[in-house]
């Protein structure tokens, strides 16, 4: 023996924590849960039985809806400031639950007592979600109108919503079930596929017929059916957008609400500058706890309407900034829903 520990694939030690691989990979990437070893030539991730208990509690603490930045000092943070993030944190759950329960409530009491098509099924509330994050990010300049319109692309399994201004792309994957029928595309007005989501959020199965070019989107459940118009047009070519990104250069974790609180105290049309530190996100001169190793400052400016409706859309606690370079657009991502990713491209930085 050699003292050497033994060591588990990323998706073996994912099923003995009850963590997905695609959340280890993301606590990799905030620095929060990374891999006893990545092998320097293929890049797989071994984590081992030492990481367990960690890993145990990590997956608890998000499950109990903490912030990342708040988990990170339960687990390293010194016992007093670890019990008063828990008891913050527990209060603020008492007070959203009583609130939820109100309006739950409010709302109960107002209630009253083969044919060349490619077919699809999704969820109702998913389609509905989809519709809702991915349509702000849709253009509203007329000279464009082909912006202003969603891309729906289907095949065997995955159904992508994609959404862009220009100065933001929004891309939403879900996994249909009941394919049938050859891959395809087509555009919908964001309004209208906003609609669609509202009319579609009950149901527990929507199905969606796309037919040949100019063709209206049939879509049916159990409480009824609709047609929906398709728009013509050549969308630009996001998945080229993509591509060209490459590997980050920097990473930042911060709570999602108080970067949003942040931006909004900033006055409005002016672009608000960004500076990544060590375990620190400054907006301006507000300074909000994040989780970064590197130490070295990275500068940016924003937008403030961009980058807040980016956030908005976005799902979860806790939001990661993945940043390629000053000039390059921003990734918006959370580990709560690894289906929905943002763009956003930094403006000029304001004179000092």
């Amino acid at each position: 023996m050699d003292g050497t520990p033994e060591l588990m694939s990323i998706s073996a030690f994912a099923r003995r924590v009850g963590l997905a691989p695609s959340a280890l990979r993301f606590y990799d990437d905030c620095g929060v849960l990374p891999p006893d070893r990545v092998d320097a030539v293929t890049g797989y991730r071994s984590y081992s039985a030492a990481q367990q208990n960690r890993a145990v509690l990590l997956r608890s603490l998000r499950a109990a809806g903490l912030a990342l930045p708040d988990v990170v000092t339960v687990l390293d943070g010194p016992a007093e400031g670890a019990r008063e993030v828990l008891e913050r944190h527990r209060t603020a759950v008492r007070e959203h639950g009583r609130a939820s329960d109100a309006a739950i409530r409010a709302v109960l009491d107002g209630l009253p007592g083969g044919s060349g098509r490619t077919g699809f099924t999704l969820g109702g509330a998913e389609l509905a979600s989809a519709a809702r994050q991915v349509a702000p990010a849709a253009g509203r300049d007329p000279a464009f109108p082909v912006l202003g319109c969603v891309l729906v692309e289907f095949d065997e399994d995955e159904v992508r919503f994609v959404a862009t201004d220009r100065y933001r792309l929004s891309v939403r994957t879900l996994r249909p079930t009941g394919v049938s029928g050859p891959p395809g595309q087509v555009l919908i007005g964001a309004r209208n596929l906003v609609e669609l989501g509202a009319w579609a959020a009950r149901a527990g199965e929507v199905v969606l017929s796309a037919g040949p070019t100019g063709s209206p989107l049939l879509v049916r459940h159990p409480g009824g059916a609709r047609e929906v118009a398709v728009e013509g047009g050549v969308y630009p070519a996001y998945r080229d957008v993509l591509a060209a990104l490459g590997a980050p250069a920097h990473r930042v974790v911060v709570d999602r609400a108080a970067l949003l609180a942040a931006l909004e105290s900033r006055p409005d049309g002016v672009a608000v500058p960004v500076e990544l530190g060590r375990d620190r996100l400054w907006v301006g001169r507000a300074a909000l706890p994040a989780v970064r190793e590197e130490s070295e400052p990275v500068r940016l400016a924003f937008d403030p309407e961009v980058l807040g409706a980016a956030l908005e859309s976005g799902v979860g606690p806790d939001v990661l900034l993945e940043v390629s370079g000053p000039a390059l657009p921003v990734l918006v991502r959370s580990a709560d829903q690894g289906s929905f990713t943002t763009l956003v491209m930094p403006v000029a930085l304001p004179d000092a």
